[in-house]
């Protein structure tokens, strides 16, 4: 049965891509593109997983038995308009039964059906080589600058100037900081995370360098590869320059959402009683308690995020205290005007060995 396996190397051949893995299987990650037809659901793999420690021939005896009906429902429901000349790519774990399965039915129906050589398992491992050496073909351009300096602004605002950008704290659904987690969305699984950062780093132009926010190794709950943190943080800088006043504003706009809820807000701040002392997380509490919100955000750039970034930097970005200085205005100005103005300060500049910047036409 090999001339019905395919490998990595075609999957742009196939007209879909069909993942037969569970539907927890499928959400934690799974090929770009694919939609899930599972041939066991979460409860009856565990049930077929459960009856092979015993006997491994009655799993797969009923784990036949369920395939084979939840293939049909499939056929009847979610297949039933594809064409005779259709051509699907299917996959499971390993490339074993359940792919098999569907792969060798879809193919006596009359469909040019495939199955992923190695499966699910052997597409992660092509991700994690992906990302273990691509990071290092590319070349960055890293915005510093203290929580509250407004990063991400500028870099979306340098993304619609036509510049190249990586938003690394948009793709693990976290800003990074202590209070950094989404209101309204989870971070998604570290598996999910890295095949939507090779996606992205494969559209990206080499010759022209990406613009990418500073970033220790852990955004959230989400690690970044160690190729990526060490070509960002050997990369040049631009030291992004914020008034205090607009800092502590922009921060009370960006974390407003945990103010209507003051007891996980409190819970995070309690987190760093061992960095700051039980005296000084009190003192915080007080003011959130108290409604005193501009203060409190005051307190907090000054006294912990503007140390934690001078501790940060002095260790992971040893180009930062020679790199360009960028007045920003993340509150009151014109972002894409400024970001243009940031592409035309480092135009010309020899940061990295080559044109860092572009015409900002």
């Amino acid at each position: 049965m090999n001339h019905q396996r395919a490998t990595l190397s075609q999957l742009g051949e196939f007209d879909e891509i069909v993942d037969v893995r569970t539907p927890l299987e499928y959400a934690e990650d799974h090929v770009p593109g694919a939609i899930n037809a599972p041939v066991l659901s979460n409860e009856e793999r565990v049930i077929v997983g459960t009856l092979y420690k015993d006997s491994p021939f009655e799993a797969t005896r009923v784990g036949a038995a369920i395939a084979a009906r939840n293939i049909a429902m499939h056929l009847d429901t979610t297949f039933a308009d594809r064409p005779r000349n259709w051509r699907p790519l299917i996959y499971c774990w390993r490339g074993g039964k359940r792919s098999g399965s569907m792969t060798a039915m879809f193919n006596m129906i009359g469909w040019r059906a495939r199955q992923l050589e190695g499966g699910y398992k052997t597409y992660r491992s092509g991700v994690l080589e992906t990302l273990g050496t691509l990071p290092a073909q590319l070349r960055y351009v890293v915005l510093a600058g203290p929580t509250g300096s407004g990063k991400t602004r500028l870099l979306h605002a340098l993304g619609k100037a036509g510049a190249q950008t990586l938003d690394l704290e948009a793709l693990a659904a976290h800003r990074g900081s202590l209070l950094g987690a989404l209101p309204t969305r989870a971070q998604p699984s570290q598996k999910s995370f890295d095949t939507a950062l090779v996606q992205q780093l494969h559209a990206f132009n080499p010759a022209q360098p990406i613009f990418v926010e500073a970033e220790s190794r852990r955004i959230g709950a989400i690690t970044l590869p160690v190729a990526l943190v060490d070509g960002i943080h050997g990369a040049p800088c631009v030291v992004v320059e914020v008034a205090r006043e607009e800092r502590v504003t922009l921060l009370l706009e960006e974390y407003g959402h945990l103010l209507g809820d003051q007891t996980y807000f409190r819970e995070q701040l309690l987190k760093l009683t061992p960095l700051h002392g039980r005296e000084r997380i009190e003192s915080w509490c007080r003011l959130l308690v108290e409604g005193r919100h501009a203060e409190l955000s005051e307190a907090l750039v000054t006294e912990h995020y503007d140390p934690a970034y001078a501790r940060s930097t002095r260790k992971n970005y040893p180009k930062l205290s020679a790199s360009p200085r960028f007045v920003f205005h993340p509150m009151t100005g014109a972002p894409i005007e400024e970001a243009r103005a940031l592409l035309a300060q480092l135009h010309g500049e020899n940061l990295s060995g080559e044109r860092l910047g572009q015409s900002p036409g």
